[in-house]
């Protein structure tokens, strides 16, 4: 059984996670301690008393759901299971990123929370609420969906953002133009196009900005060598070494997240199971809609962390 550990995105966050590992781990505990300290924050009590609708906001879910990740490798570390020794390669779904290179070591918890936070508000500084939005088209092809946008764009932007699985893209632009595309989208057979609740378009030329904020704020930043594999989202490919670890992170604010494409890559690399670390189950369900054969497991409380272990 080869593995690889992968870490959720945006929109797997939920008030509570990670609560019951902060009380039943010491390790956990100190990671949103560290997460709190680093952002002068008290991010813990927004993740466990807060209302959803902070919590969603994109500077709170970054380092918020990063924390519940690193809350859960730590555990697992303390208890003797380095992740280069449980994982042949680690991915993330866009912040999901920032998790698996903390993973794997390339970054520090507190610098991973101060780059996450900074992400969050870039973004949302990079296009006024309301201009830009995302949508998911379920039952099409990446290339008919790049037909559909191209025909939808009439000098505005909107382009593939998430290829999360067959038939399950996220694209990404300026408002109107995604509403024309979920349209078109429908009248080539698309089975749903829906908006959705998300407070900045992600992934696009429209986050140019907040890409440019990013290449400042990685340049400061100390990158560690790596101690396992990171599949990167634009590259759908394995990276084990430090250099250009910052250019993909800045790229992949504007670009897209080849989600499908990786987890054919680590299928390809001889992972015979993917292993979603962090909040809800997002992943798990993209992988079993990509690749059948891949076994799959949670770790998101101290449950599944006592079940992980056991079945090693």
């Amino acid at each position: 059984m080869t593995n690889a550990l992968v870490f959720p995105g945006q929109g797997s966050q939920f008030i509570g996670m990670g609560k019951l590992l902060a009380e039943a781990e010491k390790p956990a505990r100190l990671v949103f301690e560290e997460v709190n300290d680093a952002l002068s924050q008290n991010l813990s009590k927004v993740m466990w008393e807060g209302t959803e609708d902070n919590l969603r906001l994109t500077e709170n879910a970054q380092p918020a759901l990063m924390a519940v990740s690193m809350a859960i490798i730590r555990t697992l570390e303390a208890g003797g299971l380095k992740v280069s020794e449980i994982s042949s390669h680690v991915a993330g779904h866009s912040l999901g990123e920032y998790s698996a290179l903390c993973a794997a070591g390339a970054f520090s918890i507190a610098d991973t929370a101060r780059l996450l936070k900074l992400r969050g508000q870039a973004m949302q500084r990079a296009v006024p609420v309301g201009e830009g939005a995302m949508a998911a088209i379920l039952g099409l092809s990446l290339d008919d969906i790049k037909a559909v946008v191209d025909e939808a764009a009439q000098g505005e932007i909107v382009v593939a953002a998430n290829d999360n699985a067959d038939g399950q893209i996220v694209i990404s632009g300026h408002k109107a133009a995604v509403e024309r595309a979920i349209d078109i989208a429908k009248e080539k057979g698309a089975k749903r196009g829906l908006l959705l609740p998300v407070s900045a378009p992600f992934h696009c030329p429209l986050m140019q900005p907040a890409a440019d904020e990013m290449r400042d704020a990685l340049a400061k930043v100390t990158i560690s060598q790596l101690t396992v594999p990171v599949i990167a989202n634009v590259l759908a490919a394995p990276i084990s070494e430090p250099t250009g670890i910052a250019n993909l992170l800045v790229e992949q604010v504007t670009g897209a997240v080849r989600w499908r494409e990786s987890v054919g890559s680590m299928a390809s690399l001889g992972v015979t199971k993917v292993i979603e670390v962090g909040a809800g189950k997002v992943l798990t369900g993209l992988v079993r809609r990509i690749d059948k054969s891949l076994e799959f497991a949670n770790i998101q409380d101290p449950a599944d962390i006592d079940a992980f272990v056991a079945s090693l």
